[in-house]
Protein backbone atom coordinates (compact mmCIF):
# COMPACT_ATOMS: atom_id res chain seq x y z
CA UNK A 1 0.00 0.00 0.00
CA UNK A 2 1.76 3.31 -0.76
CA UNK A 3 1.00 5.76 2.21
CA UNK A 4 0.62 9.65 1.50
CA UNK A 5 1.61 10.71 5.11
CA UNK A 6 4.29 8.74 7.46
CA UNK A 7 4.36 9.15 11.32
CA UNK A 8 7.81 8.88 13.48
CA UNK A 9 8.14 8.62 17.25
CA UNK A 10 11.40 9.27 18.67
CA UNK A 11 9.67 8.38 21.92
CA UNK A 12 10.71 4.95 23.53
CA UNK A 13 7.93 4.69 25.99
CA UNK A 14 4.82 2.69 24.92
CA UNK A 15 2.01 4.01 24.03
CA UNK A 16 3.50 7.63 24.85
CA UNK A 17 1.72 11.19 24.98
CA UNK A 18 3.88 11.56 21.75
CA UNK A 19 3.01 8.50 19.89
CA UNK A 20 -0.98 9.57 20.74
CA UNK A 21 -0.42 12.89 19.51
CA UNK A 22 1.70 11.74 16.06
CA UNK A 23 -1.49 9.46 15.64
CA UNK A 24 -3.88 12.30 16.14
CA UNK A 25 -2.30 13.66 13.50
CA UNK A 26 -2.21 10.91 11.15
CA UNK A 27 -5.77 10.44 11.38
CA UNK A 28 -7.36 13.93 11.45
CA UNK A 29 -5.31 13.91 7.96
CA UNK A 30 -8.14 11.18 6.51
CA UNK A 31 -4.83 9.74 3.79
CA UNK A 32 -3.05 6.37 3.75
CA UNK A 33 -0.74 6.69 6.48
CA UNK A 34 1.96 4.28 8.71
CA UNK A 35 3.42 5.12 11.99
CA UNK A 36 6.67 4.33 13.14
CA UNK A 37 8.48 4.04 16.57
CA UNK A 38 12.01 4.48 15.88
CA UNK A 39 12.19 2.51 19.38
CA UNK A 40 11.09 -0.52 17.14
CA UNK A 41 13.37 -0.92 14.88
CA UNK A 42 17.24 0.08 14.20
CA UNK A 43 18.57 3.25 12.63
CA UNK A 44 22.12 4.74 14.05
CA UNK A 45 23.70 7.86 13.33
CA UNK A 46 24.82 9.08 10.21
CA UNK A 47 28.78 7.68 9.60
CA UNK A 48 29.50 10.48 7.25
CA UNK A 49 30.74 8.03 4.97
CA UNK A 50 29.34 10.30 1.60
CA UNK A 51 28.27 6.30 0.09
CA UNK A 52 24.80 7.68 -0.42
CA UNK A 53 26.15 10.75 -3.06
CA UNK A 54 25.56 9.33 -6.33
CA UNK A 55 21.84 7.55 -5.83
CA UNK A 56 20.19 8.66 -2.77
CA UNK A 57 20.66 5.40 -1.13
CA UNK A 58 22.07 5.41 2.74
CA UNK A 59 24.46 2.32 2.72
CA UNK A 60 24.24 1.64 6.46
CA UNK A 61 23.06 -2.07 7.04
CA UNK A 62 20.34 -1.20 9.21
CA UNK A 63 16.74 -0.59 8.95
CA UNK A 64 16.92 3.14 7.57
CA UNK A 65 17.45 2.25 3.86
CA UNK A 66 13.63 0.76 3.94
CA UNK A 67 12.30 3.30 6.01
CA UNK A 68 13.64 5.95 3.80
CA UNK A 69 11.62 4.35 0.86
CA UNK A 70 8.39 4.75 2.65
CA UNK A 71 9.86 8.68 3.58
CA UNK A 72 10.36 9.26 -0.05
CA UNK A 73 7.16 7.94 -1.39
CA UNK A 74 4.76 9.78 0.83
CA UNK A 75 3.84 13.28 0.79
CA UNK A 76 4.21 14.85 3.98
CA UNK A 77 5.58 13.62 7.73
CA UNK A 78 4.73 13.93 11.23
CA UNK A 79 7.65 13.63 13.60
CA UNK A 80 7.38 13.57 17.31
CA UNK A 81 10.16 13.83 19.87
CA UNK A 82 10.92 14.82 23.40
CA UNK A 83 13.69 16.29 24.94
CA UNK A 84 15.81 14.04 27.80
CA UNK A 85 18.76 16.22 29.25
CA UNK A 86 17.71 19.33 27.39
CA UNK A 87 18.66 18.25 23.87
CA UNK A 88 16.30 16.21 20.82
CA UNK A 89 16.10 12.66 21.94
CA UNK A 90 18.74 10.11 20.25
CA UNK A 91 16.21 8.43 18.30
CA UNK A 92 15.22 11.43 16.44
CA UNK A 93 18.65 13.13 16.19
CA UNK A 94 19.57 9.68 14.21
CA UNK A 95 17.03 9.81 12.16
CA UNK A 96 17.09 13.68 11.35
CA UNK A 97 20.82 12.94 10.48
CA UNK A 98 20.27 10.01 8.13
CA UNK A 99 17.48 11.91 5.84
CA UNK A 100 21.17 13.60 4.45
CA UNK A 101 21.17 10.90 2.21
CA UNK A 102 18.27 11.90 0.50
CA UNK A 103 19.04 15.43 0.03
CA UNK A 104 21.82 15.09 -2.37
CA UNK A 105 21.73 16.41 -6.29
CA UNK A 106 18.00 15.61 -6.74
CA UNK A 107 16.84 16.04 -3.17
CA UNK A 108 13.97 13.74 -2.68
CA UNK A 109 12.22 15.19 0.18
CA UNK A 110 11.71 18.81 -1.39
CA UNK A 111 8.14 20.32 -1.12
CA UNK A 112 7.11 17.52 1.92
CA UNK A 113 4.47 18.64 3.98
CA UNK A 114 5.97 18.42 7.91
CA UNK A 115 4.63 18.71 10.98
CA UNK A 116 6.45 18.19 14.60
CA UNK A 117 5.38 17.41 17.79
CA UNK A 118 7.77 17.93 20.90
CA UNK A 119 7.45 16.96 24.24
CA UNK A 120 9.07 18.12 27.52
CA UNK A 121 9.18 19.37 31.22
CA UNK A 122 10.08 22.99 30.55
CA UNK A 123 9.08 25.25 27.86
CA UNK A 124 11.75 27.19 26.92
CA UNK A 125 13.79 23.58 26.20
CA UNK A 126 10.83 22.59 24.13
CA UNK A 127 10.97 25.67 21.91
CA UNK A 128 14.53 25.41 21.57
CA UNK A 129 14.59 21.69 20.36
CA UNK A 130 11.28 22.60 17.81
CA UNK A 131 13.61 25.28 16.41
CA UNK A 132 16.52 22.94 15.51
CA UNK A 133 14.09 20.55 13.61
CA UNK A 134 12.19 23.53 11.90
CA UNK A 135 15.69 24.45 11.05
CA UNK A 136 16.51 20.76 9.97
CA UNK A 137 13.07 20.32 8.11
CA UNK A 138 14.07 23.69 6.02
CA UNK A 139 17.75 22.98 4.97
CA UNK A 140 15.75 19.71 3.64
CA UNK A 141 13.75 22.18 1.77
CA UNK A 142 10.43 20.65 2.57
CA UNK A 143 7.54 22.45 3.76
CA UNK A 144 6.92 23.24 7.97
CA UNK A 145 3.03 23.50 8.09
CA UNK A 146 3.11 23.85 12.14
CA UNK A 147 4.86 22.61 15.32
CA UNK A 148 3.27 21.00 18.42
CA UNK A 149 4.32 21.49 22.00
CA UNK A 150 3.31 18.80 24.50
CA UNK A 151 3.63 19.15 28.33
CA UNK A 152 5.47 15.86 29.74
CA UNK A 153 5.88 13.19 32.37
CA UNK A 154 9.13 13.02 34.44
CA UNK A 155 9.97 9.12 34.22
CA UNK A 156 10.56 9.09 38.18
CA UNK A 157 6.94 9.26 38.65
CA UNK A 158 6.47 5.41 37.07
CA UNK A 159 10.23 3.96 37.82
CA UNK A 160 8.85 2.43 41.10
CA UNK A 161 11.46 4.69 43.23
CA UNK A 162 10.36 8.17 42.56
CA UNK A 163 9.22 9.15 46.17
CA UNK A 164 12.70 7.43 47.74
CA UNK A 165 15.40 8.54 45.23
CA UNK A 166 17.97 11.27 46.11
CA UNK A 167 18.20 11.70 42.51
CA UNK A 168 14.27 12.24 41.61
CA UNK A 169 13.00 14.41 39.32
CA UNK A 170 9.82 13.67 40.28
CA UNK A 171 10.20 14.83 43.99
CA UNK A 172 12.05 17.92 42.93
CA UNK A 173 9.10 18.68 40.71
CA UNK A 174 6.68 17.71 43.11
CA UNK A 175 8.18 18.09 46.45
CA UNK A 176 9.81 15.72 49.06
CA UNK A 177 6.26 14.92 50.68
CA UNK A 178 4.40 14.34 47.47
CA UNK A 179 2.86 10.57 47.15
CA UNK A 180 5.13 9.77 43.52
CA UNK A 181 2.98 7.74 41.11
CA UNK A 182 1.86 7.47 37.93
CA UNK A 183 -1.13 8.91 38.78
CA UNK A 184 0.29 12.45 38.23
CA UNK A 185 1.19 11.45 34.69
CA UNK A 186 -0.49 13.84 32.44
CA UNK A 187 -1.87 12.76 28.82
CA UNK A 188 -1.88 14.58 25.79
CA UNK A 189 -5.92 14.14 25.19
CA UNK A 190 -6.46 16.25 28.22
CA UNK A 191 -3.81 19.19 27.00
CA UNK A 192 -7.06 20.54 24.54
CA UNK A 193 -5.26 23.20 23.03
CA UNK A 194 -2.69 21.21 21.69
CA UNK A 195 -5.16 18.42 20.86
CA UNK A 196 -7.07 20.42 19.02
CA UNK A 197 -4.01 21.84 16.91
CA UNK A 198 -3.01 18.82 16.43
CA UNK A 199 -6.28 17.89 14.59
CA UNK A 200 -6.36 20.93 12.52
CA UNK A 201 -2.85 20.37 11.17
CA UNK A 202 -4.24 16.70 10.09
CA UNK A 203 -6.98 18.28 8.46
CA UNK A 204 -5.00 20.65 6.74
CA UNK A 205 -2.62 17.80 5.20
CA UNK A 206 -5.25 16.71 4.46
CA UNK A 207 -7.26 19.28 2.21
CA UNK A 208 -3.92 19.98 0.32
CA UNK A 209 -2.88 17.14 -0.52
CA UNK A 210 -6.34 15.75 -1.60
CA UNK A 211 -6.39 19.21 -3.52
CA UNK A 212 -3.34 18.37 -5.41
CA UNK A 213 -1.39 21.41 -3.74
Amino acid sequence: MTIDIIGISGSPVKNSNTDRLVKAVLEASGLASEFVKLSDISVAPCRACKKCVKDNICKVDDDFPALAEKVKTAKAMVIGSYCPYGSLDAFSKAFMERLWSMRHVTNLNRGKLVVTAVTGLVAPIRDQVSQSLAREIMMERMELVGQLHIDGNVPCLTCGKGDVCEMSGARKRYGPDAKISADLCVKVEDQKEVWEEAISLGQTIGKRLSSGE
